[in-house]
């Protein structure tokens, strides 16, 4: 078990480990600052370790082609379990619902936005016909398709300004990022948010989560200081839900967990790759009715287009 860490120094930093992309540093930066906040450490006694992740190296083919989340993960989690890190910032979006039993999730910070924005058009309805529409998300390509079955999906990856420069290029019409990621870039500015009524956002959107060795004490400790409860229950939520449906990065789920007076709600949504069906579900979560049980429930009545993604 590591030593805990009272008071981390310029000479002995509390190190933060993230993927090497601009939005990967904002969210690393937003951990530090969340972290010098609650504990009045030195801004010197925190430092950002920035390492290129492999899905960052390769843009020509989809995530799910190549190795799915992991390769989002892998480099920080090897940082991790060698001692290199105290802890590893990431999306919560793009990290695997099952972790390694030696890492675990200590913080998540307050979710930001969690919505898509369209840029390229005011709406999904105002796309012309047949529109190109850039996306590597199986989640978004099958909710444009079940709602314009005309559309014409593209693969499209990179960082936000490279989706943002192939967009100004003509090599697509239209294209969706996540508004959290665009807010925290200071692109408040760019496209149109679209309500979550139609466009239900992935499990976990907006939400940084902060990992580190489970063993280690002091950095858990540490970082658990910044942890926004409502977040990580919703996102927790959201999470367990896609563990029971045990999908993968192929695999079109929207999901999204609020916080009501009552309690939270969950809704899911699950998709056909092309579009073609769709099955909706919403609990209010309690003993009874759990992520578990919604997951259950709307793959029972899944035609058999969509159980088929699952059935592995």
């Amino acid at each position: 078990m590591a030593d805990p860490i009272p008071s981390p120094s310029s000479e002995q930093p509390f190190r933060i480990g993230t993927r090497a992309s601009p939005l990967a540093l904002a969210q690393a930066t937003l951990t530090r600052d969340a972290l010098i906040a609650v504990h009045g450490w030195a801004q010197d006694a925190v430092v950002l370790v920035p390492m290129i992740a492999s899905g960052d190296r390769i843009q020509d083919r989809a995530l799910a082609e190549i190795g799915g989340k992991e390769l989002w993960t892998r480099e920080l989690d090897r940082a991790l379990a060698n001692g290199e890190i105290d802890c590893a910032v990431h999306s919560l979006k793009d990290v695997e619902t099952i972790r390694p039993a030696a890492f675990v999730i200590a913080a998540i910070l307050e979710r930001a936005d969690p919505r898509d924005r369209l840029i390229g058009a005011a709406s999904i309805a105002d796309l012309p016909r047949g529109a190109r529409i850039g996306t590597a998300s199986p989640r978004r390509a099958a909710q444009l398709l079940h709602a314009r079955p005309d559309l014409d999906i593209t693969l499209l990856r990179g960082n936000v300004a490279t989706r943002l420069a192939k967009l100004d290029a003509g090599e697509v019409d239209a294209t969706l990022l996540a508004a959290a990621g665009l807010d925290r870039l200071g692109m408040n500015d760019i496209g149109v948010a679209l309500d979550i009524d139609t466009m239900l956002p992935a499990p976990s959107q907006g939400a940084i989560g902060i990992e580190v060795l489970a063993d280690n004490d002091g950095a858990r400790a540490a970082v658990t200081a910044i942890d926004h409860d409502v977040t990580h229950r919703c996102v927790a939520a959201e999470r367990a839900l896609l563990a029971e449906l045990g999908g993968d990065c192929r695999s079109p789920v929207a999901a999204h967990a609020r916080m009501r007076a009552r309690g939270i709600i969950l809704t899911a949504h699950l998709y056909a790759t092309d579009g073609s069906a769709m099955v909706s579900g919403e609990y209010m979560l309690d003993d009874d009715n759990t992520p578990a049980g919604l997951a259950r429930d709307l793959l029972a009545e899944a035609p058999a287009a969509i159980r088929a993604l699952f059935a592995g």
